[in-house]
């Protein structure tokens, strides 16, 4: 166990880059969602989800925990904040939910270069992540904190609905832009984006048991969270929530969400050169270090 620990140990510097990076882009890759249509089928919508396979590709790659938690931080301050508005404790639903999946996700790869393993955790990614939505709305409707009744008199129609919403979501947005692309990248990015944060890839000839990387204390902490995920979308959908909405969206129009996009961008810019700079200053001081005679 102590190898897996030596195995996500990074900096506080490397720490900060992880988190930053994966908010940013992230945040970038959210607004970009925002500006592609939808389409309406009843009561089931068909649209893009979220673009999971950047903070999938960061969690495998680097510490999952950091790498999750940005994410899901990016799509508040760029989706929400920014926009002007924050939807409060349901918001809090939104990232526990997002940070879990992810970071399970990122904990069940043991071998980047494992295609097949790298796609089981990207499923199960998207596959904890719409569950624990798809069961929070349902139980919304049974609690009686939300009116949703597709079949008048009939709360469990809610139950079809959310279960076509979360095939629909895990076979279109799972498969096309989470599973595809995170296969792709995370075997290509191995051992190329690590030294960019200064660190050693992760060791893949090591081979720990799942029961080493999700144990019961995983499995506790996940059902605690996504209990308290319902409880902050309860709390939002009774009225006992804060939230707040800025005029300044209609105040400038639509346009405004372009700001937005554009300071994620060019905060992931900035964080990409700064990681790149310092991979080339270390390259030059091992290069130099390497010419002294001993």
């Amino acid at each position: 166990m102590s190898n897996l620990n030596k195995r996500y140990t990074l900096t506080q510097s490397q720490k900060m880059m992880v988190f930053i990076l994966s908010m940013s882009l992230y945040g970038l890759s959210n607004m970009i969602t925002e500006l592609v249509p939808s389409a309406q089928l009843g009561p089931i919508e068909f649209s893009i989800e979220y673009f999971a396979f950047i903070p999938l590709t960061l969690c495998i790659l680097f510490h999952p925990l950091y790498a999750a938690i940005g994410a899901s931080l990016g799509e508040i301050i760029f989706g929400e904040i920014m926009l002007g508005q924050f939807g409060g404790f349901g918001e809090l639903e939104k990232f526990i939910a997002f940070s879990l999946a992810m970071y399970v996700a990122g904990t069940f790869v043991r071998d980047p270069k494992n295609r097949m393993q790298v796609g089981l955790a990207a499923m199960l990614g998207v596959i904890i992540h719409q569950a624990i939505s798809a069961t929070v709305d349902i139980l919304k409707v049974w609690v009686g904190v939300e009116e949703l009744e597709a079949v008048q008199g009939l709360a469990e129609s809610v139950v079809i609905i959310e279960g076509v919403a979360f095939l629909n979501d895990v076979l279109f947005s799972g498969i096309l832009f989470a599973l595809l692309p995170t296969m792709y990248l995370v075997p290509r990015l191995y051992g190329k984006i690590e030294p960019l944060l200064g660190m050693k890839p992760r060791d893949r000839n090591d081979r720990y048991s799942l029961t080493e990387i999700i144990g019961p204390r995983l499995v506790a902490v996940g059902i605690l969270l996504a209990a308290s995920a319902f409880l902050f979308e309860f709390l939002s959908e009774s009225g006992f929530n804060v939230e707040w909405e800025a005029d300044f969206l209609a105040m400038f129009g639509d346009w405004f969400i372009w700001v937005s996009l554009g300071v994620a961008l060019l905060l992931s810019i900035i964080i990409i050169t700064v990681m790149v700079k310092k991979k080339s200053s270390s390259s030059l001081k091992n290069k130099q270090e390497e010419k002294i005679p001993s």
